[in-house]
Order: C-alpha cells, then structure tokens, then sequence
C-alpha cells in the first residue's frame, strides 16, 4: 500500500505518546511538580500531534466528527472515541500529580490501561483486514503494544524495561516479516480468483484496465524492490531495538545518551513505519497484475 506519510506519523507518534501515558499510569518515571508536567505534555503532545495527522488521511477531513459515530462496527471509530477518554482521563490525572502533588493510583492505573487500550484499537485498524493478508495476524496488535511500551518506556527513562521490550520487540519484528513474506500466497488470492474466471484456466492482463492512475492504484498499490526491503529491515530493526539495547547493556544511560537512544529508535521507528505500509500487499493489485 501507499505509505502516506499522515498515517506513518499517527501511527508512530500516537503509539510513543499514548505508550509514555502508560508508564506515567504506573507513577514512573519517580517525578513531580514541573518535571511530572513536562512528562506528561510531552505524552499527550505526541498522542495529540499523531492523532491529528491522522485526520489528512480522511477523504474529507472537515467530517472527521463523523468517523466517532459508527463505534458499533469500525475499529477507526473506537479508537478515535478511546483516545479521546484517555486524552482526558490522563489530563486529570496528570494535573493532580503535577500541580497538586496528588498521584491518584487508581486514576493512574485506569489511565494505563486506557492508553494501551487505545493502542490495541489502532492495531485493530489494519490487523482485521483480510484483505491485506500480511496485517491479517495476531503480530500486528503485538509489534503496535511492544512499540508503545518499548518506545514509551525509553522516554520515560525505564532503561531496564525498555532493554527487555525492545529485545522481544526485535524477535517479534523479524518474525513478522518472516511471516508477512508469505502470508499473500497462502490466503488462497489470485488473479484467477480476484476475476472469477479461474473455471476458464489460467488468467492473465491483456491490457491495462486504465490508460492512467486512479484511487486504488494510488493508494493501494506500491511496489518495493527485495534488495531495498532487505536494506531497509536492517536499518530499521538496528536503530529501533538492537543498538539501543547494546547502548544500555555497555554505558551508563544519562541524559546524553538517552536522548541518543530515543533519537536511534525514532528514526528505526519511522523506518518500520514505512515498511508496514510499502510491503502491504492488497488483494485489489491482483486486477492489476500487480502487488
């Protein structure tokens, strides 16, 4: 699919945002007054932000009120509904601790959950699609929970923690693109059953079924080369998850160094992000003799 670049950024600074608000939840990092405000700006800053640059990828942004009212069956519409509480529920809570110096626990732990809740239901988004069989698995809603709380823990200072979720992370990760590689072809998809005339044999395009681009093609149909997708995973599975954990396994994590390790996983973060969109395969490319 098109890797658009609103919904790599809502996907990524959302998941960081919301996955802060979760440790916050858990009353870490040990912070208060100005400092516990900073932290929590700076999570619902980054929730705030992608959420917002989800509403570019709407066909009409100006009714993006719209998309809140069909809760009953879309998975967009919960998590815009979710984030919204969580936004709000995290906003109290934050003010008690910061201003008041009055961390509510049960408010807190609420918050956490809401916040992975929220999460989840942007996984959810892509993971029920069927018809793209590489997001079609139970490793999408867990790489979108492990990028959260992996990311939301580096920024919240939790080093061992971080450690240990961008280590499964990485695990994870690999085994989602081994995965994905080969998740078209055993959906059963073809060209000849994407036209219905496989009873005729072996179907192949004659022509092009239009003589220039339109909305699913834009959209739904990109094309990376192997030696690129290959470079890329490297780049991006090194800087999100591996080089950060050798960083707090071999040096003292201070200030400089961590904002080095935020830093490496955001730009491996956005790297995944770009990926998960340009390797999707959408069933509509078979029309086009293309995926």
């Amino acid at each position: 699919m098109h890797p658009a670049p609103s919904v790599i950024i809502f996907t990524a600074l959302s998941g960081l945002g919301f996955g802060l608000m979760f440790w916050m939840g858990l009353g870490l990092p040990a912070v208060e007054g100005t400092t516990a405000a900073i932290f929590a700006v700076l999570a619902m800053g980054l929730a705030t932000i992608g959420l917002l640059s989800s509403m570019f990828h709407l066909g009409n942004p100006q009714r993006f009120l719209r998309a809140l009212t069909q809760w009953k069956t879309s998975w967009l519409s919960r998590e815009g509904i979710l984030s919204i509480a969580t936004l709000g529920v995290f906003f109290i809570y934050a003010c008690l601790w910061a201003f008041l110096d009055n961390r509510v626990v049960l408010l807190g732990y609420l918050s956490s959950v809401m916040a992975m809740g929220t999460v989840f239901f942007t996984a959810m988004i892509y993971a029920q699609m069927k018809t793209v069989p590489r997001w079609n698995a139970m490793s999408t809603p867990l790489l979108f929970l492990l990028y959260a709380a992996g990311g939301g823990a580096l920024l919240a200072a939790q080093m061992t923690e971080a450690m240990l979720l961008l280590a499964v992370l990485a695990v994870v990760q690999a085994g989602a693109w081994i995965q994905g590689d080969g998740a078209f072809a055993k959906s059963g998809s073809t060209i000849e059953t994407a036209t219905g005339l496989g009873a005729l044999g072996k179907v192949r395009l004659l022509e092009k079924p239009h003589s220039g681009t339109n909305y699913l093609m834009t959209e739904m149909i990109h094309v990376i080369g192997r030696k690129h997708v290959t470079k890329l995973r490297v780049i991006s599975i090194s800087l999100m998850a591996v080089l950060p954990v050798v960083l707090i396994l071999l040096t003292d994590v201070g200030h400089m160094v961590g904002g080095l390790l935020i830093l490496l996983h955001l730009v491996g973060l956005f790297t995944a992000r770009w990926l998960f969109f340009a390797e999707a395969e959408h069933v509509v490319g078979l029309y086009y003799d293309k995926r």
